[in-house]
């Protein structure tokens, strides 16, 4: 069991991770191991301090700097599901278990919207993790939605297991290629079924039966990873010790809204640190 789980290697992430390693709490840290792209794509920061007029670049590299320095260990896993476990919270990341007391989101702005019929469904045909339910649909006919290349590997492993792949890339160069996978551009209306999923609704009407359907991306909003969060126009509902609604559960950075800027992510990420530190201080 884990004091906390991060979720988020970004900015507010970084600063949870370094204030809880200072604290000597033990801490499962979630996210890509090159850490913020947005922070690395920014031409030109002005108003951090300490840092005038410094590039996304070099800032980027501070942090993957300090990281290493303090020996951060970043699981390059996508948490696809977090419960309400014994103690604190149990978190499915590909196929594997987590448990931790506390929750730190630090999960930025989820940019891609769920599609109709999708949060319903989840875990009804509708999986986040080829690993976890791949074999669900052995000799089977899928469907795959996938927002960026780096999860080309998975959609392989689900081709040979599928009888039938429909992938739908939502992103420029798709290199996935194979007899049993079909790659369609239209847009995906909505997913249908009552029980289970039935089938997809295209832009054009097409209705596609399937069996299962695989969503593929970088990030999965903190209402359908956590069930019953306070979520007020997409973000994350917090109070000034960054705790959300749910007992042991906090947030921080983009994901609790503006201002979208790193100053903020960072201050918000430490405040959420000691919150946690408190909370488990007071055993609650």
């Amino acid at each position: 069991m884990f004091d906390c789980a991060i979720i988020g290697t970004g900015p507010a992430g970084l600063s949870a991770a370094l204030n809880l390693k200072l604290h000597n709490k033990s801490f499962v840290w979630f996210g890509s191991k090159t850490m913020s792209d947005k922070v690395r794509r920014s031409e030109q920061i002005a108003n951090y301090p300490g840092a005038a007029l410094v590039s996304g670049e070099e800032l980027h590299s501070s942090f993957v700097r300090q990281a290493q320095q303090m020996e951060l260990t970043i699981t390059d896993k996508m948490v696809s599901q977090i419960m309400d476990g014994k103690d604190g919270y149990t978190l499915l990341a590909d196929n594997e278990i987590f448990d931790a007391r506390t929750i730190i989101f630090a999960t930025g702005v989820v940019t891609s919207r769920t599609i109709p019929g999708e949060e319903a469904l989840l875990g009804r045909g509708v999986s986040y993790c080829a690993t976890c339910d791949g074999f669900l649909y052995r000799d089977k006919t899928i469907g795959v939605v996938c927002y960026a290349s780096r999860f080309e590997h998975e959609i392989q492993y689900l081709a040979q297991l599928a009888q039938k792949v429909y992938l739908f890339p939502y992103y420029k160069d798709c290199g996935v290629s194979g007899d049993n996978i079909c790659v369609l551009r239209q847009k995906i209306e909505r997913i249908q079924g009552e029980q289970r999923l039935t089938s997809l609704t295209l832009g054009d009407g097409t209705r596609l039966p399937l069996d299962g359907l695989f969503c593929m991306r970088d990030a999965i909003a903190p209402s359908t990873l956590l069930h019953g969060i306070g979520m007020e126009a997409g973000q994350i509902v917090v109070d000034r010790t960054m705790a959300t609604n749910l007992a042991g559960c906090f947030a921080a950075g983009d994901c609790t809204g503006g201002p979208y800027q790193i100053a903020k992510a960072v201050g918000e990420g430490n405040v959420a640190a000691h919150s946690v530190i408190a909370y488990l201080a007071a055993g609650q």
